[in-house]
């Protein structure tokens, strides 16, 4: 399901010079097309006038224009799952992440914008083909060093910016570009016609020019000139016929690697294997060794910024404010041919794959503390880094036991963080390669019937945890077999089958006990029994449980356990007859869930204000039946998401049931018809805006006994979304405005 409409386009951070004609031709090719490739030479300049294009079409697409950044992707595998990643799509079912993708865009109306795919043309190509078939509404726009070759496709080839004296356009981007680096640059009469010159011999290509502006600070534009003539020459035979554009660009891009110092050429390769952006810490971790200090790669890192060899990304920061710095793939290409032609190319590759081992390792501690959303948001913007190391450790003999752990180790990001189709694809790969009865592997089986647990996937979850068990008892590994018999009762919670729940759990948290195990999993497992004695009427003993996981949350900090405790407290109240209660624990449930993106807590708070909707006002007056049946249709496109709706379970679907019942003794068939069909349409960050602070021009506040909301654990509703912008763990404020409930906790 969407989390928002408006898109996810980046903010420009430097000036747009020129390209009218092109953009008038994308935005008149996509009037007329649904399909159009951007195509150009690297360095032309063909992501900007893409993004730029999608920008100024964007109200033409009430579902939003969405940026994949296709560079990034290094494994066809995770192609998809990119994708549906880029437009906030959370899936947790076993479906093929493909089908689940054309189900969304089926009746929607967006527009996609796939950025540098020429890697992955092949791959990509019947991926195109199937959605602009499924989905009458899509329109997609690529960026390629060539066309898709897909049925429909419109080409916009885009040449080198205009070069043909000082008042053309690529004379324009160095002067902008210069004053950049040089605050005091300004062209003159005699200046503009020197810039006019280098202008021309670098082809107006882009960034072959922002590369030469990089250079200011230490040479003039004549020098410049001289020493990229004296280059090109040398490549000529001492003709001054042009080089072909792409050698132009190459050209360029290798002097500028000539006037590096040696160890801005050795940062500059070992950049090359982070993909996506990167932080300064590891940046000195990965490229740091005996020929390149780590204490200097702060040093080194500044030059090849200055250079606009590596960039800096100012917005969004990390959570801590930390800045993060990315190479343009272009630049990134040629350091990583440096770097495959070097004696030491495994060694930033193994490092790369060390970091972010760490990485993941540290957030799992992390994330049983009150840092919890900012291990979410750091692991999330991580992702590509992390899918890179998966698939060293994948690909490389040897690595098929660190891949292992490291899958396993990431089972907070794949069940916490929305990504539980992507976990369940990593890990049925890792387990593929690596049989033998390891540690890792325990660990690797439990995460996976978990997931697969979660999707409703019990066929495949069973076995896995039974091997889990046996393979535990066989080692001796106590760990091991305490969390797949916790996860085995997770089985037998959702099959209903509560006595043996009851003992399941009881027999894991005796495990953990003697572990001196605490962490989120065992405070779930505290929750997972507490409801199983609520859902078989014993209230005492799970209002006992409840107590206890409320209690640990607020002594560490958890907030993400502390959430679905909460379902369970709303589900007590609801039963207990105190509906203003229930209402304020399930609403604080949807909120935090939807700040981790956790799908299934989510809509299963969601299920509960539905049903909490129905109930009389303190005043007698009638429950909001119609926005019950609208709730009731967003939580349904949600399940879509998560996998069988309530798990398929009589005990979860006994609300869901009771809610129905009411709305059809309440409602005309059509009436709550049409109010389902107006849920189910809407966007997640709108229903959980609709749920937190009600619908329009409804005073659910008097109804409900609402004074009482927001009083009890700190924050509510209020701290969220009044504008229809719920939390998201990309948005550094959703640090902040999380951590209401339990603020302060072991700070």
């Amino acid at each position: 399901m969407q989390r928002g409409s408006s898109g996810n386009l980046p903010a420009e951070f430097t000036g747009f010079v020129g390209r009218r004609t092109e953009l008038a031709e994308a935005q008149r090719l996509l009037r007329a097309a649904r399909l159009v490739t951007v195509v150009g030479p690297g360095g032309v300049g063909k992501s900007r006038v893409g993004l730029r294009a999608a920008a100024m079409t964007a109200h033409r697409f009430p579902d939003g224009v969405w940026l994949v950044e296709c560079a990034t992707v290094t494994d066809p595998a995770v192609l998809c799952h990119t994708i549906a990643e880029a437009m906030r799509l959370t899936d947790g079912t076993a479906r093929p992440v493909r089908e689940v993708l054309l189900d969304f865009l089926r009746p929607r109306r967006l527009l996609l914008v796939l950025d540098g795919c020429e890697h992955l043309v092949e791959e990509l190509a019947p991926t195109v083909g199937m959605m602009l078939a499924a989905a009458p509404g899509l329109h997609l726009l690529a960026t390629s060093r060539q066309p898709l070759e897909v049925a429909g496709e419109h080409l916009l080839p885009l040449a080198p910016l205009p070069a043909d004296g000082p008042d053309s356009d690529a004379v324009a981007l160095f002067a902008q570009r210069a004053a950049a680096v040089l605050p005091t640059f300004r062209l003159t009469e005699e200046s503009s016609a020197q810039v006019a010159t280098l202008c021309h011999r670098l082809d107006g290509i882009p960034l072959a020019l922002e590369l030469a502006a990089g250079r200011l600070r230490v040479l003039s534009v004549e020098q410049i000139t001289q020493r990229l003539d004296d280059r090109f020459r040398v490549l000529t035979g001492g003709c001054r016929t042009a080089l072909p554009r792409h050698q132009t660009l190459r050209t360029a891009i290798g002097w500028s690697h000539e006037l590096c110092s040696p160890h801005e050429r050795l940062l500059w390769a070992r950049l090359s294997v982070f993909v996506g952006p990167f932080d300064l810490e590891a940046a000195e971790y990965v490229c740091a060794g005996p020929d390149l200090p780590a204490e200097d790669v702060l040093d080194v890192l500044s030059e090849l910024v200055a250079k606009s060899i590596v960039l800096r990304e100012d917005e969004p920061l990390d959570a801590d404010g930390t800045p993060r710095y990315r190479m343009l793939d272009t630049l990134r290409e040629y350091g990583a041919q440096w770097l495959h032609d070097s004696a030491t190319e495994l060694q930033p590759q193994r490092r790369h794959r060390d970091w972010y081992l760490g990485l993941a390792t540290w957030g799992e501690v992390e994330w049983f503390s009150p840092r919890q959303l900012e291990t979410c948001v750091r692991t999330e913007r991580a992702h590509s880094n992390l899918r890179a190391a998966l698939e060293y450790c994948l690909v490389e003999p040897g690595e098929e036991q660190l891949a292992l752990f490291l899958v396993g180790t990431l089972w907070y990001f794949w069940v916490g963080c929305g990504h539980l189709a992507e976990g369940r694809m990593w890990l049925d790969r890792a387990l593929a390669l690596a049989p033998e009865p390891t540690d890792a592997r325990a660990k690797a089986l439990w995460v996976t019937g978990y997931l697969a647990t979660l999707q409703g996937d019990l066929p495949h979850a069973l076995p896995v945890l039974e091997e889990c068990r046996q393979q535990a008892l066989e080692t001796g590994d106590d760990r091991a077999l305490a969390y797949a018999v916790h996860r085995q009762g997770c089985a037998a919670l959702i099959g209903d089958e509560l006595d043996r729940a009851v003992e399941l759990f009881d027999e894991a948290l005796w495990h953990y006990d003697q572990l001196g195990e605490l962490n989120s999993n065992v405070l779930m497992g505290m929750f997972e029994l507490g409801l199983a004695h609520t859902f078989r009427g014993d209230k005492a003993t799970a209002a006992t449980w409840m107590a206890k996981v409320r209690g640990e949350c607020e002594r560490f900090g958890e907030q993400w356990a502390y959430a679905y405790g909460l379902f369970a407290s709303a589900f007590s109240a609801w039963t207990d007859g105190e509906p203003a209660l229930a209402l304020r624990h399930a609403r604080e449930c949807v909120r935090l869930n939807h700040a981790f993106r956790d799908l299934v807590g989510l809509v299963l708070g969601l299920e509960l204000v539905a049903l909490i909707t129905t109930a009389p006002g303190p005043d007698g007056s009638p429950g909001d039946l119609h926005e019950a049946a609208l709730l009731q249709g967003a939580a349904s496109t949600v399940w879509r998401s998560v996998g069988t709706p309530l798990f398929g379970s009589r005990n979860f679907t006994a609300a869901h049931e009771e809610c129905a019942r009411r709305i059809r003794a309440g409602l005309a068939e059509e009436e709550s018809a049409e109010s389902f069909r107006s849920g189910a349409g809407l966007d997640l960050d709108t229903v959980v805006a609709r749920v937190l602070t009600g619908p329009p021009a409804r005073a659910l506040a008097h109804r409900a006994g609402e004074d009482a909301v927001g009083t009890e654990a700190g924050t509510e509703a209020g701290s969220d979304t009044g504008s229809g912008e719920a939390q998201r763990p990309h948005d550094r404020e959703a640090v902040g405005a999380l951590r209401g409930p339990l603020a302060g906790q072991r700070e």
